[in-house]
């Protein structure tokens, strides 16, 4: 049996404070008057908290600021130091008790709502975390950010180390594969070597020779230096001497066997032309005229192409005024018309004159032949 230690600290009214309680296990009639802690002791049973906030005159789901405005009211209204004249102590002790009510139980809701909240962010942080893992380090280790970073390090040098080990054999095995040609390409190039060496030696002998019998003391231009350079003192001597080499060995410049190949291409094609023309003769008929049509079809396709080959030749000419324009296929078409039709009129001059000279031929044979008949009849 354990006794019951009171403490009274101040008497407001009819409840006093209580400071601690020593309560017997099986005395469940003093719960209902006594609790642990500062709590008020009064004669009334608690009220539960629909009631409380009846009596409070609010909804459940209100605000913190709501309850405590509806509080500060009814306690001008019932406070017994108020000086009104609804002033009661008793309903004032129900009015506060249904406020710590009310308060307790809005604390429990909002501890209860932030508690899930900090679930939610924990779910969340589990699962972003979880998620991060396999985003940061291309998804490799395992533990704390500092040693998967560590891990990771390692795996880029072990992967590195592995692509230069497969680099090395790729190109072994292409050396390998490609030994037998390379063995081939050296012998031809020692034999083409010996050759090469062997020549320059019999020249050398053959030159040693001549020197021997005197054949180059008589050459003109002995005892005087060698023309090395051009007239012209601005030009690099390394560069005219490479010109002069190629210039010797026949070397042409790009643009000009361009220009040569262009030059060449349409006089083929002009001579094409005419000779097709040529070739259908006069009267021009359907079929003919088909014909000379189809020929003027192909000739224009040639000198699309011709003309793609001239921006080439505009591309890499180094003179602006040796760039050349585009042919022109209707103007070369009637050029070739032309042409045909002077070559039909010199053609026809020397028919005409050889067709006079028969007639007069004939005029001179019939007079003749008038003059005689008339002498035999005078006769």
């Amino acid at each position: 049996m354990k006794w019951v230690c009171v403490v009274l600290t101040r008497k407001i009214h009819y409840h006093v404070w209580i400071c601690s309680a020593l309560l017997p296990k099986k005395a469940k009639s003093f719960q209902d008057c006594f609790t642990y802690g500062r709590r008020l002791m009064s004669d009334h049973k608690p009220q539960d908290i629909i009631d409380s906030y009846k009596l409070l005159k609010l909804q459940e789901g209100c605000s913190l600021d709501d309850v405590k405005n509806s509080f500060l009211e009814l306690a001008k209204q019932y406070h017994p130091d108020s000086g009104s004249a609804t002033a009661n102590s008793a309903t004032f002790v129900q009015i506060e008790e249904a406020y710590r009510v009310v308060l307790n139980d809005m604390v429990k809701k909002i501890k209860s709502r932030d508690k899930e909240e900090d679930d939610d962010k924990d779910k969340l942080k589990s699962k972003a975390v979880q998620h991060r893992q396999y985003l940061n380090f291309e998804g490799i280790g395992f533990g704390t950010p500092s040693q998967r970073e560590r891990q990771y390090v390692q795996f880029r040098v072990d992967r590195a180390s592995e692509q230069i080990m497969e680099y090395r054999q790729r190109q072994m095995e292409s050396q390998l594969a490609a030994g037998d040609v390379m063995l081939a390409k050296d012998v031809k190039q020692s034999k083409k070597a010996k050759i090469t060496q062997a020549i320059e030696r019999l020249v050398e002998d053959l030159i040693q020779e001549s020197m021997a019998k005197g054949d180059f003391d008589n050459l003109s231009g002995k005892g005087k230096p060698l023309q090395k350079f051009s007239d012209c003192p601005h030009i690099d001597p390394m560069t005219h001497n490479l010109n002069r080499i190629l210039i010797d060995n026949g070397y042409q410049p790009e643009w000009i066997l361009i220009q040569k190949e262009i030059r060449e291409t349409i006089e083929k094609l002009r001579k094409a032309i005419v000779a097709s023309r040529n070739k259908l003769g006069d009267p021009v008929t359907a079929q003919k005229e088909k014909q000379w049509k189809k020929v003027c079809e192909e000739f224009r396709e040639n000198i699309k192409t011709l003309n793609k080959r001239i921006n080439d030749f505009n591309l890499v000419v180094p003179i602006l005024s040796r760039q050349m324009v585009h042919f022109n296929a209707d103007k070369e078409i009637a050029r070739a018309q032309d042409i045909y039709e002077t070559q039909m009129k010199k053609k026809s001059e020397p028919e005409a004159k050889k067709t006079e000279t028969e007639n007069e031929h004939g005029r001179h044979d019939m007079k003749t032949i008038f003059f005689k008949w008339i002498d035999l009849i005078l006769k």
